[in-house]
C-alpha cells in the first residue's frame, strides 16, 4: 500500500460533461465497466457518537473510516475498505469479503472476523468490538473513471449521490435511497509520483477550487 495525493473539486453536471470529453482524449477509461461508468453502493460504519463524522468535519489528522462496497449490483465482488488520511495524503486498505460475511455483521455477528488471518479484518473486529462501530448509512452514486499511466493518476467523476438509512437492506436493489439535497458532482484526482501538467491543465475549470467534500458526511443529512 502506498499513500496517494488527492484533490477533490465540487463541480456541476455541465462540468462533468466537459471533463468527460477532455479526459476521453488523453486518458484511458476504466476497463472494468462499460464505457468506464458504473454504480457504487457503500455502507459506512461509525460509532454511536459519530466519531468518524466528527473527525471529518473538524479536519482531525490523522483520521480513518470503514466501509463495505460493491459495484453495479454485482455482489460477487464486495470489498471491506479502510480509508485513512494522514497529513493530507490518503491510504486505502481493501480486502474481499463475502456476502454472507457481510450479512453476519449486519445481524450483529462479527466473531468470525477474529479468526481470519488478515490485518484489516483484525482491525475492523477490534473497532466493532471495542469502539462500537456500527452500520450508519448507505451511499449510492454513479462514477466515471479514467486513468493516466505517467504519475499513476486516477481521475473520477462522481454524481447522482443518494443516501439511505435502511442499512440492513444493503444488498436489496430496491432499497429506497433519495437524492442528497444540493449535492454537487465531485471530481477526484489521485496520484502517486507526480501530477502531469497535461492532466493538471485538463481539469482546470473556472471558479472551481480543491476542497474536502465528503459523500459520507453529506449523506448523514437525514440522521
Amino acid at each position: 500500500m502506498e499513500y496517494r495525493h488527492e484533490w477533490k473539486h465540487e463541480i456541476t453536471s455541465f462540468d462533468v460533461r466537459v471533463l468527460e470529453k477532455r479526459l476521453s482524449v488523453v486518458a484511458r477509461r476504466d476497463s472494468h465497466a462499460p464505457r468506464g461508468i458504473y454504480e457504487i453502493r457503500s455502507l459506512y460504519f461509525d460509532t454511536a457518537g459519530d466519531h468518524a463524522l466528527r473527525e471529518k468535519i473538524d479536519g482531525v489528522n490523522p483520521r480513518e473510516k470503514f466501509r463495505i462496497r460493491y459495484y453495479s449490483k454485482d455482489t460477487s465482488f464486495i470489498r471491506l475498505e479502510k480509508k485513512s488520511k494522514v497529513n493530507g495524503l490518503c491510504l486505502k486498505d481493501s480486502v474481499p469479503i463475502a456476502e454472507e460475511q457481510v450479512l453476519a455483521i449486519l445481524e450483529g455477528d462479527w466473531s468470525w472476523l477474529a479468526k481470519q488471518d488478515l490485518p484489516l479484518f483484525a482491525d475492523f473486529y477490534h473497532k466493532l468490538r471495542n469502539r462500537g462501530l456500527r452500520p450508519k448509512t448507505i451511499v449510492d452514486y454513479t462514477r466515471e473513471a479514467f486513468s493516466f499511466s505517467p504519475g499513476s493518476v486516477r481521475i473520477t467523476l462522481d454524481y447522482q449521490i443518494r443516501t439511505g438509512l435502511s442499512c440492513t437492506d444493503f444488498f436489496n436493489p430496491r432499497t429506497l435511497t433519495v437524492p442528497v439535497p444540493s449535492a454537487p458532482a465531485i471530481l477526484e484526482v489521485k496520484w502517486k509520483e507526480f501530477l502531469p501538467d497535461i492532466i493538471r491543465d485538463i481539469i482546470q475549470l473556472p471558479g472551481r477550487q480543491a476542497g474536502s467534500f465528503s459523500k459520507y458526511a453529506a449523506c448523514r443529512i437525514y440522521g
